[in-house]
Parts: C-alpha cells; sequence; structure tokens
C-alpha cells in the first residue's frame, strides 16, 4: 500500500521526467538524414562533436568536426548557421547532447539530434568518409 510519502515521490518524479522530455532536442533518422543530404535544396549543417581521431577514423560525408569541449569557444564560427538545421551527433549521445545544449542557451533555432549517433550510423551500415 501506498503512502503519502510514496506518492508525493511518484508525482515528483513524473514531473520531472515529463519536464526532462519536453525539452528534448529533437530528433532526426539516419534514412532521413541520408535522403536529406542527398538533396539539392537542402540546408543542413551536420556537426559531428567526437575528436579529431574519432572523426579521422570515419564520418557522415560533410560533417563539420568541432569536439563537443569546444563548441562553445566556437559559437561565432557557427553563428552563421544558427537559423539552419544543425544536425548534432556523437558516438553514443551523451557528448551531442552537451552540445546541443550549449547552442539552443545560445539562440540556435533549429538544433537536431541524430537517432543513434555514428553507433546507430555505422550499424545500419550507412556510407562513411575517413581522412
Amino acid at each position: 500500500m501506498f503512502n503519502i510519502k510514496s506518492i508525493f515521490a511518484l508525482v515528483l518524479f513524473l514531473l520531472t521526467a515529463t519536464a526532462v522530455l519536453a525539452n528534448e532536442t529533437p530528433q532526426i533518422s539516419q534514412q532521413t538524414l541520408l535522403t536529406a543530404l542527398h538533396a539539392s535544396n537542402t540546408s543542413i549543417v551536420v556537426l559531428d562533436v567526437r575528436t579529431k581521431e574519432e572523426y579521422a577514423q570515419g564520418h557522415i560525408a560533410g560533417a563539420i568536426n568541432m569536439s563537443h569541449e569546444t563548441v562553445e569557444d566556437n559559437l561565432a564560427a557557427l553563428s552563421q548557421y544558427k537559423n539552419s538545421k544543425v544536425v548534432v551527433y556523437c558516438r553514443s549521445g551523451r557528448r551531442a547532447g552537451l552540445a546541443e545544449d550549449v547552442l539552443t542557451s545560445n539562440g540556435f533555432t533549429n538544433v537536431i539530434h541524430l537517432t543513434g549517433d555514428m553507433n546507430g550510423w555505422l550499424d545500419a551500415k550507412l556510407p562513411v568518409v575517413s581522412k
């Protein structure tokens, strides 16, 4: 049987979870991104926030590489994409989430997360470019 503390904790958890999900970055699937990148009129910018070494081992064609740790320092360079669709990915999602927070808190209006990140891209056997 539930007591008042348990019910309060459950309600608090549900409210917190809802707030977190409401602020979650929209996502784009690998296939949708691949199709959009092949369209001639696309205005999508792909931002790979992994390390230079990871990027060199394989990345999505046309992706800009900028470590998640340097996104804030490079906002001036990224400002030209402020109103573009900016698709962000890393290896598994954590670093991309950090970069997305920096971008959205600095006025980027259309930040999108690549579903599955690079791990998902590779699992789907989609094309990569190596340096």
